[in-house]
C-alpha cells in the first residue's frame, strides 16, 4: 500500500547547472562538479553536508564511485539505478524513502555530459550503444536510435489517431516560444510551423526541427526532509507525489505503440499527492522529440488518448496558455546532454521559487515532471512538485 505520509516529507533545497550548450575542453564529470558546488552552495550547505548520492551516466559503469571520489565525499546512501533520461526523476523516490528512514540527512542528485563537445564522436557513441543494448528484434534492422524508435511511435500515432506533422511541428514552436524568454536556452531565434516542416527529414515523420538538441551540460539538486528544509536560504520545492513504472526496453516490445508507461507512473504521483491533472499548474516534460509531449499529456490525463496532437496545437502550452509546458524551452531549445531529466526538475523549482525572469508563470504553486528514459519511452517517472502552499 502507497504510504502517503511520505507527502511533502521531502523537499528539493538547492539546485545548478554548468556547461549547458558547449563546454569546449571540460570533461563529464568536471562539469558535473561545477553544477554540483552550485546546487549545494544554493542550498548553504557545503559537500561535507552531503551524504547521500543519486548519480548515473550511460557511458561509464560504476559512475557514482567515479562521482563520490572526485566530489571528495563520503556518501551513507548511494543510487546509481540508470534507466536512461528519466533516472534523475526516477531517483526522487529512492532519495525520499532514505531521508524519511534517516539514513542521510543531504542528497545531492547530479548529472553531467559533454557529449556535444566531447572528442568520442556521436556516430561512436550509437554503434557503441548498439552493442552494449543488443535487441534482437530491432538490431537486424540497423535502427538509428533513439530516432528510429520514436519515429516509428508517431506514425502509428498518426495513423490511429489522425494526427499531423504540423501537430508535431506546433510542439517544437512551443518549446522555441519559451526559449526565446530564457537567454540560458541554446536555441533562441525564430522557429516557425513552415521552418519545421520544410528541414532536413531525419527519422519519418521527423525533420530536425522534431528532435532534440545535441548539447552538453550538467544539472543537480538537493534534497533534505521538509522539517530542515525551512531553515535553507532559498524556498524549497516539496515533493508531493512520485511514480515510476517501466513496460519494455525496445520498441518492438511495445504493447501498443501509442500508450507509454507513463499512464501508471503519472496514477503513482497523483496518489501519493492526493492531487489530479486540474490541480496541475504547470508540466514540465521530456521532450527527446514532439511526439513525447502528445503523447504524455494524453497519458498523463490532461486530454483523451489521441487528442494530443490537436490539444498542444491550441496553443495551450505557449507563453500565456492555460497549461504551460517545459518553459525553459525543453530538450528541443533549451539542453539536452543525452540525459535531460535533472533540467525538467531544476526549472521546475525555479519556477516554485519565482525566480524565472521573462519566463516566470505567475500563480505556480504545483508543477508536474515527466521523466523519459529508453530508445522507445521505455521508463517513466513521474514527479509532482509544490510551494509550501500545498502542504
Amino acid at each position: 500500500m502507497l504510504d502517503k505520509t511520505l507527502r511533502g516529507s521531502t523537499a528539493i533545497v538547492g539546485v545548478g547547472t554548468a556547461g549547458c550548450g558547449e563546454a569546449p575542453s571540460f570533461s563529464e564529470i568536471e562539469i558535473l562538479a561545477e553544477a554540483a558546488h552550485a546546487a549545494v552552495k544554493d542550498a548553504g550547505l557545503t559537500l561535507q553536508d552531503i551524504d547521500g548520492l543519486c548519480t548515473a551516466n550511460l557511458n561509464i559503469a560504476m559512475w557514482p564511485l567515479n562521482v563520490a571520489e572526485y566530489l571528495g565525499i563520503r556518501p551513507s546512501f548511494i543510487e546509481g539505478t540508470n534507466i536512461g533520461g528519466s533516472a534523475f526523476v526516477a531517483h526522487l523516490q529512492p532519495a525520499m524513502l532514505a531521508l524519511a528512514a534517516g539514513l542521510c540527512k543531504a542528497v545531492l542528485v547530479c548529472y553531467g555530459s559533454t557529449q556535444r563537445t566531447a572528442t568520442f564522436g556521436r556516430k561512436e557513441r550509437t554503434a557503441a550503444r548498439n552493442l552494449l543494448d543488443p535487441a534482437p528484434f530491432d538490431t537486424p534492422y540497423h535502427p538509428f536510435n533513439p530516432p528510429s524508435g520514436y519515429a516509428l511511435i508517431a506514425a502509428r500515432h498518426m495513423h490511429e489517431f489522425g494526427t499531423t506533422r504540423r501537430h508535431l511541428a506546433e510542439v517544437a514552436v512551443s518549446a522555441r516560444a519559451w526559449a526565446q524568454l530564457n537567454p540560458q536556452a541554446f536555441s533562441r531565434g525564430p522557429l516557425s510551423v513552415e521552418d519545421v516542416l520544410g528541414a532536413r527529414m531525419v527519422s519519418d515523420p521527423f525533420s530536425v526541427y522534431d528532435c532534440c538538441l545535441v548539447t552538453d551540460g550538467a544539472g543537480a539538486f538537493v534534497l533534505m526532509r521538509a522539517d530542515a528544509a525551512k531553515d535553507r536560504p532559498q524556498k524549497p520545492a516539496y515533493v508531493l507525489g512520485v511514480g515510476n513504472a517501466a513496460w519494455h526496453r525496445t520498441v518492438s516490445s511495445m504493447a501498443d505503440l501509442t500508450v507509454t508507461p507513463a499512464q501508471e507512473s503519472g496514477q503513482r504521483a497523483y496518489e501519493m499527492a492526493g492531487l489530479q491533472p486540474s490541480a496541475i499548474d504547470m508540466l514540465q516534460l521530456y521532450d527527446a522529440f514532439t511526439i513525447n509531449p502528445i503523447l504524455f499529456v494524453e497519458d498523463l490525463g490532461f486530454c483523451k488518448k489521441g487528442e494530443g496532437g490537436p490539444f498542444l496545437s491550441s496553443g495551450v502550452s505557449r507563453p500565456g496558455g492555460k497549461l504551460p509546458i517545459n518553459t525553459n524551452g525543453g530538450g528541443l531549445s533549451c539542453v539536452q546532454p543525452n540525459m535531460y531529466g535533472a533540467f525538467a526538475v531544476i526549472e521546475a523549482v525555479q519556477q516554485l521559487r519565482g525566480t524565472c525572469g521573462d519566463r516566470q508563470v505567475a500563480g505556480t504553486n504545483t508543477v508536474l515532471v515527466n521523466g523519459n528514459g529508453g530508445n522507445a519511452a521505455s521508463s517513466q517517472s513521474t514527479a509532482i512538485l509544490g510551494s509550501a502552499a500545498t502542504l
